[in-house]
């Protein structure tokens, strides 16, 4: 049973998502969880006031199910597996984050410095960067994982696009806004 509490080699989460995809496209269905927020809204009465969210909401019950399950495993996980493992990363960038102020890495799978204080400047980051994601997710008609999973699976020339702009721009984040804003 050791084998359940170890990380898993790529291939099998790989798999895992493959065969997702598979049986999503065979149903007819597409994955995003940036969906579910126009599924929510519209389930919430939104749609009497904005004709975006005006549709049948119902029929992404199943991707709502999904978001859930998500939800829910994760915290199980994170329950049941008391020996998380943190992703090995590069002794570089644990120099450069050090530098920056950021002495958490590999510890926790998110920036404690950024999470567990309340200074203005961290909660503005964390409400600006929240807009920012949801604006670039309408405006680029999906998610990361709608577009990179979904949608090239479905050999959409727009995902392409879009996952081209967002590893782009992932890249312009942590190599020149990342070191700017932090090391403020």
């Amino acid at each position: 049973m050791d084998w359940l509490f170890a990380p898993w080699p790529w291939y099998v989460g790989g798999g895992v998502v493959g065969l997702v995809m598979v049986c999503l496209m065979w149903m007819g269905n597409t994955f995003g969880f940036s969906s579910n927020f126009r599924t929510i809204c519209s389930a919430l009465g939104a749609g009497q006031t904005c004709s975006f969210f005006d549709y049948d909401w119902k029929s992404q019950r199943w991707n709502l199910l999904f978001l859930v399950g998500t939800v829910a495993g994760g915290f199980l996980a994170a329950q049941i597996f008391p020996n998380q493992h943190m992703p090995d990363i590069s002794s570089t960038t644990v120099e450069r984050l050090n530098l920056l102020g950021i002495t958490s890495v590999g510890e926790s799978y998110y920036p404690t410095e950024l999470f567990e204080s309340w200074s203005f400047k961290d909660v503005s980051l964390l409400i600006f960067g929240g807009l920012l994601v949801g604006f670039g997710t309408r405006y680029a008609g999906g998610c990361t994982s709608g577009h990179a999973i979904s949608g090239l699976s479905d050999l959409q020339l727009p995902s392409l696009i879009a996952v081209i702009g967002f590893f782009f721009g992932g890249l312009f984040m942590v190599h020149v806004l990342f070191p700017l804003i932090f090391s403020l």
